[in-house]
């Protein structure tokens, strides 16, 4: 009955701090968000990409870096950069600013996890935090990447939670590549998503996933 209510309460505090994080974002995003949709829409971004293509891939990954803190259209810009630059080369662009977008949120939280936890949590719901993380966050974070809002929650709960850096950088570079292929592809081939090809961007890493880690003893 004990362990019952322990594990209860840790699944609390989780949820809890899951929800203030998200509604930071949200909002975030809804004070700014319509500004940066126009701002940073895929037309916009294409026309400024075009102008100054020899440098502007530059400022592509780093409005997708900024990601982890404004409301900017994510995907839009993936588009955008394989519209410009075609798939490829957008891919690599639109993988870089992701990733390093997750590993900034992930850095942040990880230096600032010993305080900010200790605050709403005993040394003992932490190491449970910690285990419940190592286990199931890679699933978290690679279903997020193709999600609004989600990715910049789930990485800063990665870091809060001390999440294994080798896994945390698998798991995301495994979300983050099938989603770049999809956006980038679709701005380069000027198409709308299939379902069935966002699906599978999200579906296979996740599906892989525990063979991954499994066999690579991370």
């Amino acid at each position: 009955m004990r362990l019952y209510e322990n594990i209860m309460k840790l699944i609390f505090k989780i949820s809890a701090l899951f929800i203030i994080i998200a509604l930071f974002f949200a909002v975030s995003f809804y004070l700014f968000g319509g500004q940066a949709e126009i701002i940073f829409s895929q037309e916009q971004c294409i026309k400024w990409f075009s102008e100054q293509k020899q440098i502007a891939w530059i400022f592509g990954i780093l409005l997708l870096v900024s990601d982890i803190l404004l409301p900017v259209p994510a995907t839009g810009i993936m588009a955008a950069l394989g519209a410009v630059y075609d798939l490829w080369p957008g891919v690599l662009m639109s993988m870089a600013g992701s990733t390093l977008a997750g590993l900034a949120g992930y850095g942040t939280a990880r230096f600032l996890s010993k305080r900010m936890t200790r605050i709403i949590a005993t040394e003992d719901e932490i190491l449970r935090f910690k285990l419940f993380f190592d286990s199931y966050g890679g699933y978290a974070i690679i279903i997020s990447r193709i999600m609004p809002l989600m990715p910049e929650v789930i990485t800063i709960l990665a870091g809060l939670s001390g999440m294994k850096f080798v896994r945390f950088f698998t798991s995301l570079i495994a979300g983050t590549f099938p989603v770049s292929i999809l956006f980038t592809w679709m701005g380069a081939t000027e198409s709308m998503g299939h379902p069935v090809g966002i699906l599978l961007a999200v579906a296979l890493p996740a599906i892989l996933w525990p063979f991954f880690i499994k066999f690579a003893h991370i």
